[in-house]
């Protein structure tokens, strides 16, 4: 098998993959705070306190995949645009 198909069956893989994910799991954590729907703070102690809630995720701990956001835009503008008027007498 040559480099370029080698590498084009790699992407296809890799897309198909990543499709499968958006599809099985559209949500994933936050990157801003893990998850957690927080920040961590030190106390004067040292300990771990409970810190503000995320901007991001407004404090849900979740983001939708980019890939799932592409699906919902396209989806959106597909059904704009295909919507068909319904018959008089109906």
């Amino acid at each position: 098998m040559t480099p370029i198909l080698a590498a084009i069956a790699c992407l296809i893989a890799v897309t198909l993959g990543y499709g499968g994910l958006c599809a099985a799991s559209p949500f994933g954590d936050c990157r801003r705070c893990r998850g957690m729907g927080h920040q961590l703070k030190h106390d004067r102690r040292g300990r771990l306190k409970r810190g503000k809630d995320c901007r991001r995720c407004h404090a849900t701990g979740k983001r939708i995949r980019a890939g799932r956001w592409l699906y919902n835009r396209w989806a959106r503008i597909y059904r704009a645009g295909t919507d068909t008027p319904r018959p008089e007498g109906f």
